[in-house]
């Protein structure tokens, strides 16, 4: 495997050392094959809302599973889960099933391209939606945390039409609409950014968005593929009251397995084949695990779940922030819901530029500290952290003394 790895950001190439190699999980806690035990807010990189291993989710696996692992034909496991989404991110009037997020912004964007007849799409730098051609420029996630700013292997012309701007810069959007609105798609945006850590977009900023797409024609893409059923129970889009045309979705909906989601208005995704004219397809997609599975975990979220997950997010990166500014650390804590991270930064930040001021170097060595002190955090300043249902209110007190702790050492 290259690197050893089949993800990039695993390696720890950016922390440096070796990675964790996996053995089992149970609830908040991930065990290696050398049998230590960590507290983990990496969460498989966001979908374990519920925690490892699940009880009601594995029992429903493992009854699922003896009736059959793919079919490659519709079951009422799909239309099940449809409308539990529907219920929840009620934007999404239609909507198709795929095996992974990189999977549902691709698709997006083709519709989008489809629906519109222009070709020019807009997205942020630092903005990650997954490794197809069009999206792989000024990505955040691994492609930040490698220095990469263009993948080789991605023809110009893709990246001709794939226009950036500075996330979270009203101006700059709005002059780009008003020099180059009649070409644009689609505007596709992290309306909570997780992969250049927690960055909230402003309610201006992403309200400005909805108003210029509407206003030339094109097409909003919130990609909430890490910030659904992670910044809200209903979303972004159910915190700022913004209704996207579309949506991506992923990671929770899978409850632990492979899903990507992408939906919006009836209007557009009834140009999806065998309706419409623009292509998808997928062999897996829908698969009754994974629809299982999505099924169990999202009968099981409520709003009470959340006020309680979000306390503990507060409570935690409050503890963080406490105890790095009694260090002297300069360390800047952000959070959405159940989504939080940490920059070694002077602050504020708002987008990847003032991202990028983040001190690197001691942030591998603060990560290598606390991972030898049983707190498993994203290897990567450039990534988010999550919280789990399973989190207690003493794995948040040990995981701060154990933050402190780090510090005194490394201040």
């Amino acid at each position: 495997m290259p690197g050893g790895v089949n993800s990039p950001v695993r390696a720890f190439k950016n922390v440096g050392g070796n990675p964790l190699f996996i053995d089992h999980a149970k609830g908040q806690h991930i065990y290696d094959i050398d049998g230590n035990e960590y507290i983990d807010y990496v969460l498989s990189w966001g979908p374990l809302v519920l925690g490892h291993a699940e009880d009601h989710v594995v029992a429903a696996l493992q009854t699922a599973v003896e009736r059959g692992t793919s079919y490659g034909a519709p079951t009422q496991l799909e239309t099940q889960l449809a409308e539990m989404v529907q219920n929840l991110v009620p934007s999404m009037e239609m909507m198709r099933m795929v095996s992974s997020g990189t999977e549902a912004t691709m698709s997006a964007i083709r519709l989008a391209r489809g629906f519109t007849h222009r070709d020019k799409i807009v997205k942020f730098i630092g903005n990650y939606h997954g490794h197809s051609d069009s999206l792989l420029v000024d990505a955040g996630s691994g492609m930040a945390t490698f220095g990469i700013n263009t993948s080789p292997g991605v023809p110009d012309p893709f990246a001709l039409d794939t226009l950036t701007v500075e996330y979270n810069d009203t101006a700059a959007i709005r002059d780009l609409f008003e020099k180059q609105g009649d070409e644009i798609a689609c505007v596709i945006v992290e309306p909570v950014a997780g992969n250049m850590g927690v960055i909230p977009g402003t309610q201006s900023f992403l309200e400005t968005l909805r108003e210029i797409t509407k206003a030339s024609g094109s097409l909003l893409i919130f990609d909430e593929v890490m910030s659904g059923f992670r910044a809200g129970l209903h979303g972004v889009q159910g915190l700022t009251g913004i209704t996207p045309d579309l949506t991506t979705l992923g990671k929770v909906v899978g409850g632990g397995l492979p899903v990507g989601v992408f939906g919006g208005r009836k209007d557009i995704m009834s140009d999806i084949t065998p309706a419409g004219n623009v292509y998808h397809a997928g062999t897996l997609s829908g698969n009754p695990l994974a629809m299982t599975a999505g099924i169990s975990t999202l009968s099981q979220l409520n709003a009470d779940l959340y006020i309680q997950m979000g306390k503990k997010v507060d409570r935690l990166t409050a503890g963080i922030q406490e105890s790095a500014d009694r260090h002297g650390v300069p360390l800047v804590t952000h959070h959405v819901g159940t989504m939080w991270s940490y920059f070694f930064n002077e602050g504020p930040i708002n987008n990847f530029v003032d991202v990028k001021k983040s001190d690197e170097q001691f942030f591998a060595k603060f990560f290598k500290e606390i991972l030898a002190n049983g707190i498993y955090t994203a290897p990567s300043q450039f990534e988010t952290n999550f919280l789990s249902a399973k989190h207690t209110d003493e794995d948040i007190d040990r995981t701060v003394a154990i933050f402190d702790d780090a510090f005194t050492k490394l201040a």
